[in-house]
Formats: C-alpha cells, structure tokens, sequence
C-alpha cells in the first residue's frame, strides 16, 4: 500500500496554476494600492503633530525666559529657547513679534514651528497674556487659517 501512495504521488504534477498565481498577485497589488496612501497620509499627520508639540513647546520656553527676564518677552530668540529647552533643538522654529514681523517686545511675541514634510506653519501668538494660533496652509488640523491645541 506504501509503495502505490508513493508511486501515484511521484506521477502527480504538484503546483500553483497560472491562473491561480495572478490572483494572488491580483490581490496583493490591491492591497498595496490601499495601504500605501494610507501610510502616507499617516505621516503627514505625524509631522503636523510633532510640528503642533513643538510650538507649544516653545511657549513654554517663551514663558521661562519671560520669567527669567523680569517679566519681559524682549530679546527673546530661537537659540535663547533652544537653551531652555534642549527638546527645540530639530525643530524648525522662528520667534517673532505678534503678527509675524519684528522682535517679541515686553508683552508680546509670536513662535512659530514649521512641519517638515507638509511645511504648514503653526503658530502660537501671545499678545498681553491672550492667546491666539495661527496657521497655514489649511489641512492638517488647520482650518480657516487657525489651529486648536
């Protein structure tokens, strides 16, 4: 009985169908059109969130340095913060007055952290102790030019 299994398996043709092997790859390249969008949308969103930690990050080192300096925002830079908060350190970050332009004075200043794949600003401007977020271009948690921590 051992010997006829062996000898009906050695004259059977074993295998995948020709046929068989392009659904598979049929499938497969469905399931790589999906998933591979998919993931690169997922780093996009990554970046605009680390961006979005990041300016909050730096106000907070914008508040250590005004509390270091006698309760003034004045001369505050992006190597000042870096040296509160080593955390800054990749961050592609820009400290300007309120508005975008100029140095931060006494009671006013504005961060800004830009995403590196999406290069959308995110902004925190804090102009006599009121808070506003500015952002652009829209997507990616910004929507009409502003964001929501």
């Amino acid at each position: 009985m051992i010997l006829k299994l062996r000898q009906r398996m050695a004259q059977e043709e074993s295998g995948f169908t020709l046929v068989e092997l392009l659904v598979v790859m049929l499938i497969l390249g469905i399931l790589a059109a999906i998933a591979i969008p998919a993931f690169l949308n997922q780093r996009e969103k990554a970046n605009d969130a680390d961006a979005k930690a990041d300016v909050n990050t730096a106000m907070q080192a914008m508040e250590t340095y005004q509390t270091d300096n006698q309760g003034s925002y004045a001369g505050a830079t992006v190597a000042g913060l870096r040296g509160i908060e080593p955390a800054l350190n990749n961050a592609n970050l820009a400290v300007t007055g309120t508005g975008g332009g100029g140095v931060p004075t006494q009671n006013a200043y504005r961060v800004t952290v830009t995403a590196d794949s999406t290069a959308r600003t995110f902004s925190i401007d804090n102009n006599a102790g009121t808070l506003t977020y500015p952002c652009a271009p829209n997507g990616g948690g910004c929507s009409g030019a502003t964001w929501h921590p």
